[in-house]
C-alpha cells in the first residue's frame, strides 16, 4: 500500500516518515491510551451504542474503548487545561474571574462518513466526566436556508455546498457561544422532510462544552471583494476533529445507507425522499450513485476534504467504518 493510501494525506502533504506537524498512531497505539482513563466510569453500554449508531455505521462497544475513550480523555484534558489557562489570563489582567466561555469542538467530515455517529457518541462520552457534565451538541444543518429560499437562489441542487447555509447567523451563534451567553438558540433542521423546521429551536443553555457538527464547519474565513478578511466559523474552536476514510469507500457507504433508508424512512409518506421508496433495487443503486457524483462526491472533493488539514485530529476509518488510524497535531 503507497504512502498516500495508508495515511490519506493529499498530494503534497508532507510524508508521514519525514518531519510533521502531526503525531500519527494506529488503531493498537491509540487503544492502548484507554488504559489511562477509568474504564468503568466513561464506557457506553450496550443499549446506548445501539441508539447512537447511525445507519450502516459499524460502530460496537470494541470501537467505543479503543476509540472513543482515549479521544474523551484527550479532549476532557484540553477543557481542564482551557480552565486553567482561563484562571491564569484573568489573574493577570487584575480582574475577577468570570465563568470560562464554553470548549467549542468542531467536528467535519463527509455525508455517509459518520461524522453524525462521532458527534453523538463524543457527547455522551464527554458528559461522563465529572468535570464538564454539560454537554451540548448542533448541527449545522439547522442553518442551511429553507428549501423555498434555496430554490429562489437557484441553489437546491447545492445544498450542503458552502453557499446553501446562512453563514452569517451560523457565525453569530458561535460567537454568541464565545461571548458567554447563557442562553442561545439555533434552528432545527428535520431530515425527514429535508427542510429547517419553521418555529422550531434548540435551546442551549450554558454548556461546558459544545460539539458543533457539519460537513464545512473548517471552512476557512472568506475574503471580501475588497480585499478585507472576515472572520471564519473555525476561528472560534479550541479543537477540531475531522472523520476521514478513502472517497470510494465514502461513496459506497452512501449508496449503502439510501438502500437501508429505501426500506425504513423512505417509506414513510411524509417524507421528502418518499418517491424514491418504489424504485427496484437496481434503480435504487443508479440514483444513490447519480446524486452522490452529482452533489454529495463533488461538495466533499471541492469544499470539504480541502478543509482536512485544518482539523486538529483526524479520525481515518478503513472499508468496514472503524477507525484505523489516529492523527494528533503536535502542541
Amino acid at each position: 500500500m503507497a504512502a498516500g493510501q495508508q495515511t490519506g494525506i493529499l498530494p503534497g502533504d508532507e510524508s508521514p516518515r519525514e518531519s510533521s506537524p502531526y503525531v500519527e498512531l494506529d488503531r493498537a497505539m491509540w487503544a492502548r491510551l484507554a488504559s489511562e482513563t477509568d474504564l468503568e466510569r466513561s464506557p457506553l453500554t450496550q443499549d446506548e451504542v445501539m441508539r447512537l449508531r447511525g445507519i450502516g455505521d459499524a460502530l460496537d462497544l470494541q470501537e467505543i474503548r479503543d476509540v472513543y475513550l482515549p479521544l474523551s480523555r484527550l479532549l476532557s484534558l484540553r477543557v481542564s487545561s482551557a480552565s486553567t489557562l482561563h484562571r491564569q489570563q484573568e489573574a493577570f489582567l487584575h480582574r475577577e474571574v468570570p465563568p470560562r466561555t464554553p470548549f467549542v469542538i468542531g467536528l467535519a467530515g463527509s455525508v455517509a462518513v459518520g461524522k453524525s455517529t462521532a458527534a453523538r457518541v463524543l457527547q455522551q462520552m464527554l458528559a461522563r466526566w465529572p468535570e464538564h457534565p454539560n454537554v451540548a451538541l448542533v448541527t449545522t444543518d439547522g442553518f442551511l436556508y429553507p428549501n423555498a429560499e434555496l430554490e429562489r437562489r437557484g441553489l437546491l441542487q447545492r445544498k450542503g455546498f458552502p453557499e446553501s447555509y446562512d453563514r452569517r447567523a451560523l457565525l453569530k451563534f458561535v460567537i454568541d457561544i464565545k461571548s458567554g451567553k447563557d442562553e442561545i438558540e439555533a434552528p432545527v433542521y428535520s431530515h425527514l422532510v429535508y427542510d429547517v423546521v419553521p418555529d422550531e429551536r434548540i435551546v442551549v443553555k450554558r454548556p461546558d462544552i459544545v460539539i458543533i457538527e457539519g460537513l464545512n464547519v473548517l471552512q476557512p474565513a472568506r475574503v471580501r471583494e475588497d480585499g478585507r478578511g472576515t472572520l471564519g466559523l473555525s476561528d472560534f474552536f479550541d479543537f477540531s476533529i475531522f472523520v476521514d476514510a478513502n472517497t470510494n469507500h465514502i461513496r459506497n457507504w452512501y449508496v449503502d445507507r439510501f438502500l437501508r433508508l429505501r426500506e425504513t424512512a423512505f417509506r414513510d409518506p411524509s417524507s421528502y425522499f418518499a418517491k424514491y421508496a418504489g424504485l427496484t433495487h437496481d434503480e435504487s443503486v443508479d440514483e444513490a450513485r447519480r446524486i452522490w457524483d452529482a452533489i454529495n462526491g463533488p461538495n466533499l472533493e471541492q469544499n470539504v476534504l480541502p478543509t482536512r488539514s485544518r482539523a486538529t485530529l483526524v479520525l481515518r476509518k478503513a472499508k468496514d467504518h472503524s477507525v484505523q488510524y489516529v492523527r494528533l497535531r503536535k502542541l
